[in-house]
């Protein structure tokens, strides 16, 4: 399936109504797990990796696919759920689990998580290929203590380890090693653990959690800044519309993408608060020639701020892109190839920097539609493009990728008055 968005009469002001997010959701759902009472959580995402989140969890027996005695998850393509439910069902006492996933998931390495694990005193299995799920768990109370970790992998390996260390016999003092990659994403974790009764100490490149009780608790889900970024993309791009109000925001959230607002001030763009949650305004300011920034903490941005730069003719050097080459594609060569089709030439230096390569037009001049690799950020960060091409249009192949954190997008895209034909 192929979508067509072409730019229409654009609305102004208009109310988007954010999904609720899936980095504070997953999260939730781990730590209401690992309570011992009842605990409520309202405005959960209706995206796929929490809908893999709540399947595993869920107390259905009837639903249950077993092997050899094992309960078989099949997370698909939701890395975070495959990294926190691996550190969750290692932990809880007899559990028997296969973790395992799409093609892609079973090519995506986890072997720095479950040899931490596995020095926690875990049982785990690989069932095919060494480092890479699937992963057979045998889950029980593990004994804990000290712990090394490379840092510089992946955020979410340390978010996993980190709530199950209050259930560790001995707690958890985790080191981290090298320079830390998306330190927002962890102190997210640590400030939703203390919502939950959690106490913990980070001190330098050491945090340490003792032994204690998650307490049950009710928890609201903030909407998700990630999502967000689209739509400062697309104001930046828009020269009709002057302001966009997000639903659901908070200017003082913990979601480490919370930061596409400094980003996007650079590009033209305002952020203040308002009743409904947040508003956006194009300020009409000079854009800056180039740009440098470090996006190690913020990822999950790069393919906004990298599509938006070029769309706007902002020349950019980005480093801290390392991960993006184990994400759901490798996204530093999905955006090689695709923004090429659009005449852009970015490049990639060692993995870490990508940067503006050449001189550029705007129109299409490659009539392939965008691939989107099964990456759902491929996807919406390139549809807002569809405003600055010569025809105003843009083809997306496989749109439907979306629903793995924004089920609603091509939704609202229509709402601003772009127009979606199905092909």
């Amino acid at each position: 399936m192929t979508y067509k968005i072409t730019k229409s009469t654009l609305i102004d002001d208009v109310l988007i109504d954010l999904p609720a997010s899936k980095s504070l959701s997953n999260r939730a759902l781990i730590m209401q797990g690992l309570c011992q009472g009842s605990c409520s959580i309202s405005h959960l995402s209706d995206c796929d990796d929490t809908t893999v989140m709540l399947n595993a969890h869920s107390h259905d027996t009837s639903t249950y696919i077993y092997e050899d005695g094992y309960r078989i998850i099949d997370i698909g393509a939701a890395g975070t759920s495959m990294r926190f439910l691996t550190a969750f069902f290692s932990a809880k006492p007899g559990a028997k689990v296969i973790m395992t996933g799409s093609q892609r998931m079973r090519q995506r390495p986890i072997s720095v998580l479950v040899d931490a694990l596995r020095s926690l005193g875990a049982d785990i299995e690989y069932t095919e290929t060494e480092g890479f799920p699937p992963l057979r768990i045998n889950g029980k109370r593990l004994e804990g203590g000290h712990l090394e970790i490379d840092g510089s992998i992946s955020s979410q390996y340390i978010s996993a380890l980190l709530m199950i260390a209050p259930t560790l016999q001995q707690g958890l003092e985790l080191h981290l090693l090298n320079n830390v990659t998306s330190v927002p994403y962890i102190r997210m974790t640590l400030s939703m653990m203390e919502e939950f009764g959690i106490k913990s100490t980070w001190d330098g490149n050491v945090i340490s959690i003792a032994p204690q009780g998650y307490n049950a608790t009710a928890y609201a889900i903030e909407s998700d800044w990630s999502a967000a970024s689209y739509w400062y993309e697309i104001l930046a791009l828009s020269n009709s519309i002057s302001t966009i109000r997000l639903k659901g925001l908070r200017l003082d959230s913990t979601q480490g993408d919370c930061h596409i607002a400094d980003y996007f001030s650079k590009l033209g763009i305002r952020t203040e608060a308002c009743d409904e949650g947040v508003r956006i305004t194009r300020t009409n300011e000079p854009l800056p020639e180039h740009v440098a920034w470090d996006m190690s903490s913020q990822p999950d941005l790069a393919q906004t701020v990298i599509a938006s730069c070029c769309a706007l003719g902002v020349r950019f050097d980005i480093c801290g892109l390392h991960t993006l080459r184990i994400k759901e594609t490798d996204r530093i060569a999905a955006l090689e190839n695709e923004l090429l089709k659009l005449g852009f030439i970015v490049g990639d230096n060692d993995d870490r920097e990508m940067m503006w390569k050449g001189e550029t037009t705007v129109p299409t001049i490659d009539t392939n539609p965008i691939a989107t690799y099964q990456d759902h950020r491929m996807a919406m960060a390139f549809a807002p493009l569809a405003l600055v091409t010569a025809d105003g249009s843009i083809c997306i192949d496989n749109p439907q990728v979306v629903t793995k954190s924004y089920p609603t997008f091509w939704n609202d895209i229509q709402s601003i008055g772009c127009a979606i034909q199905e092909s």
